[in-house]
């Protein structure tokens, strides 16, 4: 199953993201068991300064991805103010979805 995950930084704290930036890359890199690390990136405020982190990850269940960013380095240094996680439905550009499809059975329309 996919899961999204919208993680919000407290406002200020750019310098501890920067410090904490090379612990957190190499946790996504690790991943951990049942969890697999898809796409990631900071998202950005108005003014074009990191503000969060958007993940995209495929994993067993939605208790390894509470784990999953439990241990992530940012959250361990007090980055986030806030983590929502949800489970997602990968529609358009799925590469694991024959030809990419943009369409799920019985959805012709689906977004």
């Amino acid at each position: 199953m996919y899961f999204v995950v919208f993680a919000t930084d407290h406002p200020g704290n750019s310098a501890l993201r920067t410090r904490t930036k090379a612990l957190h890359s190499e946790h996504l890199d690790a991943a951990a068991d049942g969890v697999r690390v898809l796409q990631t990136g900071p998202w950005l405020d108005a003014d074009g300064n990191e503000a969060g982190s958007l993940l995209v990850l495929e994993a067993d269940s939605l208790p390894l991805v509470d784990a999953f960013m439990k241990a992530d380095p940012y959250a361990q240094a007090g980055l986030f103010s806030r983590v929502e996680i949800h489970p997602w439905l990968w529609r358009r550009g799925n590469p694991n979805l024959a030809s990419g499809a943009s369409r799920v059975a019985g959805n012709p329309t689906s977004t």
